[in-house]
């Protein structure tokens, strides 16, 4: 995989989202890197990690939207996968080592649903070895490198939807819809136990993040090209589009001034909401400044959580 950056000219947008389509061999990392050079250096991070073998949806944050990555990890995610029955791997997917080999010919459309079905709602499900969830301060990948099981806490997760979309003899394609913090290919192996066969993750796909999607992804090469004539800009999402599912609140030239001091807004901005939720912040002339929370409590004041400009601004 080579990142090819010579003779690329380097080209400078504003604060946004670029919605990357991740392509096999590329590291979460690795993007980042690429598109930061592209940048000229600007800050740049994501939100949600990809193993170098999945492909689909990783959102960079450029500037200031790195502020907001809470707001987009906690997004519910959808994935296509591919589950293989009949083999066990090290790793849970298909970058491992087969472990157990069994005969699927006794799992049946009929059991196969019912175990869907078990695994559709919240529950509960133990990280992977081969993640990078820290134990002690250890990432659980390097014990498992030197062949050490750690014991760890199991994770509250919730899928929404699971469902099978196609089988092709021991190969089950999977369209899944899930809370943040669920490994797949956990999923595929804890379903493969529940079959008595054993499974792993052969391929993965993310569609989604939140309302971003694959449909409006570029690969790494097609942001390359952009940024040759200069055209990121154009494929850049605003913080202000990114965040569009959260209610939109005007604020006045004077408390523009308050929000930009992180100072908390009074009952009377908010007296149309009734319950805690986090909020725009835009002043009178639609530009975004901060994102806050209203707290639903008492008097019902905002405060104000992560500030997205700089005084200056409101000049």
């Amino acid at each position: 995989m080579a990142l090819m950056t010579e003779g690329r000219r380097k080209t400078h947008v504003g604060d946004g989202v670029l919605i990357v389509k991740k392509e096999i061999g590329w590291t979460s990392h690795d993007v980042v890197a690429k598109v930061r050079g592209l940048l000229g250096g600007a800050k740049v991070g994501h939100a949600g990690t990809l193993d170098p073998a999945a492909t689909g949806v990783l959102p960079l944050l450029i500037g200031k939207a790195t502020r907001v990555a809470e707001y987009l990890v906690g997004w519910d995610k959808e994935y296509r996968a591919v589950l293989r029955l009949g083999e066990t791997t090290d790793t849970q997917d298909a970058t491992g080592t087969v472990l157990q080999r069994v005969e699927t010919t006794g799992v049946s459309t009929e059991i196969l649903n019912g175990v869907v079905a078990r695994f559709r709602g919240p529950q509960k499900q133990l990280p992977p070895m081969y993640s990078a969830v820290k134990v002690a301060g250890r990432p659980l990948y390097k014990s498992a490198r030197a062949g050490e099981t750690v014991e760890r806490a199991e994770r509250d997760i919730v899928i929404h939807e699971l469902e099978v979309t196609a089988i092709d003899g021991r190969d089950i394609s999977l369209r899944i819809v899930c809370s943040k913090g669920k490994y797949i290919r956990t999923l595929c192996a804890d379903m493969g136990q529940a079959l008595g066969v054993g499974g792993h993750l052969l391929s993965l796909e993310r569609t989604r993040v939140g309302s971003l999607t694959i449909e409006q992804g570029l690969t790494v090469e097609q942001l390359a090209a952009h940024a040759t004539v200069g055209s990121l800009g154009v494929v850049l999402l605003t913080l202000d589009q990114v965040l569009a599912q959260l209610p939109s609140v005007t604020v006045t030239a004077e408390q523009a001034v308050r929000v930009l001091h992180g100072a908390p807004l009074g009952a009377a901005t908010m007296d149309m909401l009734s319950s805690p939720f986090s909020v725009r912040l835009k002043d009178e002339q639609g530009r975004l400044l901060a994102i806050g929370t209203y707290d639903g409590q008492g008097r019902g004041a905002i405060r104000i959580d992560k500030v997205l400009v700089d005084g200056e601004s409101l000049n």
